[in-house]
């Protein structure tokens, strides 16, 4: 029987109003000094001062770095790891969507570490992270990253993406409230909402899934695919946002312990080379990659389906396992989305640069229950492109 390695957050507060735990929670720590890495616009919306009050009620010094952007590139990382050092901060919480989030977990471990953080890149890097660093807390705004549930931080390069990862990165404590997502444009609820389904989806798939993570990711599928097109089209409902909030959180529960694959390794030169935001790079993708691993894993999308609420009666697995995937495709362009990675003004000469950035994406590409090679995944970036679903043919190296 295989072994299965399970991690999870040490603590997690979920529900809608759960933010009244952060004052409880950081006062274990007794911080005198406190870094919050936030988005500008949280800033702006005042979201972050209901985090800020309640701790400089209580005599906590606070210092807000917000100059953060979306798809955060190496150098964005860089800056706020050498900030951290130089404040000699007691604590760092990150509140905000995945770029937040991610940076705070990299902000906090390194700071007590040596060097840059180029040199802690999984392709590249060759330090070891040896220290937990600064306690942290973790507040997702968004419903989509799972971020504040894993031990990787992702940053952009030139041409693709690249994580830091390592147990320490892990959250002393995640408050996931669906309240603070309420003012989530319909922009950002679809994108973040179809990465979360993604993570799911990937990680029911995966060739690291077992039966704990099957659970989860089944239950993740069902709640997000039930909500997303409510909570897109009227953001104030509130079980809308209460479900897109747990389905994203356990759906990072599932990805974190199981693997996310062909997916996100393609998603990621789409946002390295033409900043194209992490959840319409999976949303984009994802029934072209799902459409052409269909074969390897048909029983498997047949639950898929029936968790995205599709009916099989009297229908094969090979019927269904099909229907799964155009659903897939509909409700991306049900939430606004575009269908084809053209329409984002990407243009066909990029595919074979594309193609050579996915290649390198082995810690991803191991997980996909279909070997992807570099023919397989010019083919579906070429499917994404033309919108055409496919299926690997004969001369393929998958085959």
């Amino acid at each position: 029987m295989t072994v299965s390695k399970l991690i999870f957050t040490p603590l997690s507060y979920t529900g809608w109003g759960s933010l009244k735990h952060l004052v409880p929670e950081t006062m274990k720590y007794k911080p005198g000094k406190i870094l919050i890495v936030t988005d500008p616009v949280l800033v702006s919306l005042g979201i972050v001062s209901r985090v800020i009050d309640p701790l400089e009620q209580k005599g906590i010094s606070v210092t807000i770095y917000a100059d953060i952007v979306p798809e955060p590139p190496l150098e964005t990382g860089e800056k706020l790891v050498q900030f951290t050092r130089e404040g000699h901060f007691d604590m760092v919480i990150g509140i905000g969507g995945g770029s937040a989030l991610d940076l705070a977990k990299l902000a906090a471990v390194l700071a007590g570490h040596e060097g840059n953080v180029a040199s802690y890149l999984n392709l590249t890097g060759t330090n070891q992270i040896t220290k937990k660093g600064l306690p942290k807390i973790l507040i997702p705004t968004t419903s989509g990253t799972g971020s504040e549930v894993t031990n990787i931080a992702v940053l952009s390069l030139e041409s693709t993406k690249d994580v830091v990862t390592h147990d320490y990165l892990l959250a002393d404590a995640a408050i996931v409230d669906a309240e603070l997502t309420v003012s989530l444009p319909a922009k950002v609820t679809a994108a973040t909402g179809v990465d979360a389904l993604t993570h799911a989806i990937e990680a029911y798939v995966s060739v690291n899934a077992n039966p704990a993570t099957d659970g989860l990711a089944l239950q993740a599928i069902r709640l997000i695919s039930s909500a997303i097109r409510t909570a897109v089209l009227d953001g104030s409902s509130r079980q809308a946002r209460i479900d897109m909030s747990y389905g994203s959180y356990i759906a990072g529960l599932a990805f974190f312990n199981a693997g996310v694959a062909g997916v996100h390794a393609l998603a990621y030169p789409l946002g390295g080379q033409f900043h194209l935001a992490h959840g319409d790079s999976n949303a984009v993708l994802l029934p072209y990659v799902m459409g052409y691993i269909r074969e390897s894993c048909e029983k498997r999308m047949v639950d898929i389906f029936i968790a995205l609420g599709g009916d099989i009666a009297n229908l094969s697995e090979d019927e269904a396992s099909r229907k799964c995937v155009q659903e897939l495709k509909q409700l991306v362009r049900d939430v606004g989305i575009p269908n084809t990675i053209a329409e984002f003004g990407i243009p066909e000469a990029a595919l074979p640069k594309l193609t050579e950035d996915g290649v390198k994406q082995k810690r991803l590409l191991n997980r996909s229950p279909l070997p992807l090679g570099k023919e397989d995944i010019y083919a579906i970036y070429n499917a994404a492109y033309h919108g055409r679903l496919i299926e690997p043919q004969a001369n393929t190296s998958a085959k």
